[in-house]
């Protein structure tokens, strides 16, 4: 709900879910996020979930930092999207 606020030109929208899935990748010592949005409606929701990434990643280092500050946030990106006038996509690897 707050993306307009942080990316200029982003407008404001009607969300119908938004859903954060934290994964911990023991083998990698990484944690994986992923962000669901749903909107009714014509325009897409790719701003909003790319935020809900970043700031659960940022929201994450902050509470680590103390234990280790070399941690890095890496490999944000859309994976999939459908509707909107730009039509649907999805990433070719996952």
């Amino acid at each position: 709900k707050k993306t307009p606020e942080l990316i200029p030109l982003c407008h404001p929208l009607a969300l119908n879910s938004i859903h954060v899935d934290l994964t911990i990748d023991t083998d990698r010592v990484a944690i994986d996020i992923r962000a669901t949005c749903r909107v009714k409606g014509r325009t897409g929701v790719e701003m909003e979930a790319l935020t809900a990434v970043s700031v659960a990643a940022l929201t994450i280092y902050d509470m680590c930092k103390a234990v280790d500050r070399t941690m890095r946030l890496t490999d944000i990106r859309l994976l999939e999207k459908s509707g909107g006038r730009s039509g649907s996509f999805r990433a070719t690897e996952a």
